[in-house]
């Protein structure tokens, strides 16, 4: 998958997806303020949630929910409040595409309807990022393949066969430009459900595809550790203040976190190098210190024949080698040595 000339592969250094969602509160201004902090934090792609208050809930959704649960020093008034507060309205789209552009890092945002694709579209997202909850909304699936861009999708919630299900309808459109994120729809999980070797399994279901990792836990371990595994995605929710209201600031990664999680990434994933057993220069280097040559352990002099008796093995290694010693033993000297000398090929007859 190619996002703004990146390449993005398994086991490749991992493009990080700041989700900011709903924590702009519907503040441009705030919005502002953390695209300018995930910038600073070296994130590759700010990440928001296009929907309206038609898009996701239904009048009984409404009524069910008319108190939004959580601490009250989070949340506030009515599910209806909340939403028509806090979505982004088709202007602001542009806004902060265009804020984005200015400060040279990706915008992209999550559709939860046709239209909201449609509009994603003409405002130039590099790629589509569909939730979890929408995988097996096949429709949805299907209208933003049709769009011809790349396409990531999580898979929270999800069974293995709603997974092949979603990337078959996908993949019907023509459009085999995908990457599938392990996810756990929690927020935040516990740590025993979140089954980061999911990762590997969905590597080797689906190699073709780049496999990554929506996080919704708490603290920089499991992304961490994700990238270990491979993971060439990192999505995780992001705020510049943990204690803002909100649906999601307790849990998102504040702007230390989500530095640490940016250069962490990195260093794991250089570290993880290829497959193949390679010795580095410097650890060739080392070996000449380290290592260990023959030395003879007495003084002994020219034409005398060499016991096993008559060599150690004592640093620098510059010279022959300890397992070498067998076609030593049993050689003529071709010159005296004193003991602790180094003995060297030309020493010997």
């Amino acid at each position: 998958m190619i996002i703004d000339s990146r390449e993005i592969r398994n086991f490749g250094e991992p493009y990080i997806i700041a989700e900011i969602g709903a924590n702009h509160n519907g503040d441009m201004g705030l919005a502002k303020k953390i695209i300018d902090s995930a910038c600073d934090c070296g994130a590759d792609a700010v990440k928001f949630q296009s929907w309206t208050t038609k898009s996701i809930n239904s009048r009984a959704d409404y009524a069910n929910n008319q108190k939004y649960p959580g601490s009250p020093q989070k949340h506030f008034g009515s599910l209806k409040e909340m939403v028509e507060k806090y979505y982004l309205r088709e202007e602001q789209h542009y806004l902060l595409k265009k804020y984005c552009d200015d400060k040279n890092i990706t915008f992209c945002s999550t559709p939860f309807s046709e239209g909201e694709a449609d509009l994603l579209k003409k405002v130039g997202v590099p790629f589509f990022k569909i939730a979890s909850m929408d995988i097996n909304n096949l429709r949805l699936l299907k209208h933003v393949a049709k769009q011809g861009k790349p396409i990531i999708l999580s898979t929270g919630m999800a069974s293995l066969s709603e997974i092949e299900t979603a990337v078959k309808a996908i993949e019907s459109q023509g459009n085999k430009d995908i990457a599938l994120l392990h996810c756990i729809a929690i927020y935040p999980p516990n740590v025993n459900d979140i089954n980061l070797r999911n990762i590997n399994m969905l590597q080797n279901l689906y190699p073709d595809y780049p496999i990554g990792f929506s996080d919704h836990s708490v603290g920089t371990a499991i992304p961490i550790a994700a990238v270990a595994l491979g993971a060439c995605i990192i999505e995780k929710h992001f705020t510049v203040d943990k204690d803002l209201p909100g649906w999601d600031h307790d849990i998102s990664a504040n702007p230390e976190e989500m530095k640490a999680i940016v250069n962490d990434s990195k260093t794991v994933n250089a570290a993880l190098g290829c497959f193949q057993r390679v010795v580095s220069e410097a650890e060739e280097d080392k070996k000449l210190k380290f290592r260990r040559s023959i030395v003879v352990t007495r003084n002994i002099k020219k034409g005398e024949c060499i016991k096993e008796s008559d060599i150690t093995f004592k640093r620098p290694g510059t010279h022959i080698a300890p397992n070498e010693a067998e076609y030593v033993i049993g050689r003529k000297m071709a010159a005296d040595l004193m003991e602790d000398d180094i003995l060297c090929w030309d020493n010997l007859l």
